[in-house]
């Protein structure tokens, strides 16, 4: 019989009401130009992204301490998270610029399969600051990349069947959601950017004050027209590590879990006398 995988990160109500905290002020951070006026200066949303990624870092914080009082984290999963964080980090450089091709976008689906979306979340986060320290690419964009990439690893441990489903239908339904996340994940990240870039032509620029369902449409095609075929690299990446590696690191991942014994209660006996 299989056993079942333990996570190491389980979400309670205060670790869940942190997420969804997190996950409205990145919603909110991604999305405000395009319902802002014309005259409210969107300029200032790459300059208020310091102040983004301070309260980013405060309620990152507030994650941990709420999966710590729901007795979801503890000095074991923080060594997993710390060793997965920088073999994430270490693999960023290896196809960064290059097509897209990140072969770090596999490993956070996997993980976030195994380990759950509450570990998966700060998961995401701390990789994506790790390597852009490590790659110098620090910047207005962080927070909102650190952002993503919590949202795309947290995706994977929300996927049904954590329990029931193995084998190659687990496979080829991670390799689907690695395909359409990395989409997703450049999309969101094209938004970012996209409204700060004027004069890109009539058809594809960002236009403050314009009616939303305009604006979405001119998005449309500055997609199409600029990062398609980098989102394209990594969606085809992420699915060919998933379909080949995957089953091994799964595998790999879950016997850890498993030896880790996360779950595992400290017992204290009396001294005997």
């Amino acid at each position: 019989m299989t056993a079942a995988p333990v996570r190491p990160v389980r979400l309670g109500p205060r670790a869940a009401a942190a997420l969804v905290l997190v996950s409205a002020v990145g919603v909110m951070a991604f999305g405000w130009p395009l319902l802002a006026d014309g005259g409210s200066g969107v300029a200032a949303h790459s300059e208020g992204a310091p102040w983004l990624f301070a309260a980013l870092l405060v309620l990152l914080v507030g994650v941990v301490l709420a999966t710590v009082a729901d007795g979801g984290l503890d000095a074991k999963s923080v060594a997993m998270l710390g060793v997965l964080a920088a073999v994430g980090a270490a693999l960023r450089p290896l196809g960064a610029g290059t097509a897209g091709l990140e072969p770090m976008f596999f490993l956070m689906v996997l993980s976030g399969r195994v380990l759950g979306p509450g570990f998966a979340f700060v998961l995401g986060s701390v990789t994506l600051f790790a390597s852009a320290l490590l790659t110098g690419g620090v910047g207005p964009w962080m927070p909102f990349q650190m952002l993503s990439m919590s949202w795309f690893a947290m995706g994977a441990g929300l996927l049904p069947g954590p329990e029931r489903l193995r084998g190659r239908g687990e496979v080829l339904m991670l390799a689907a959601y690695g395909c359409v996340a990395a989409f997703a994940y450049g999309t969101m990240m094209n938004l970012q950017g996209w409204t700060l870039v004027a004069g890109l032509g009539s058809g594809i620029s960002f236009v403050a004050g314009d009616p939303l369902h305009e604006n979405l449409a001119r998005f449309l095609a500055y997609c199409t027209a600029t990062s398609l075929g980098w989102d394209l690299g990594r969606a085809v990446l992420t699915v060919v590590l998933t379909v080949t590696v995957g089953p091994t690191l799964l595998r790999a991942l879950r016997r850890a879990t498993r030896r880790a014994a996360f779950d595992a209660r400290a017992a204290f006996e009396a001294p005997g006398g």
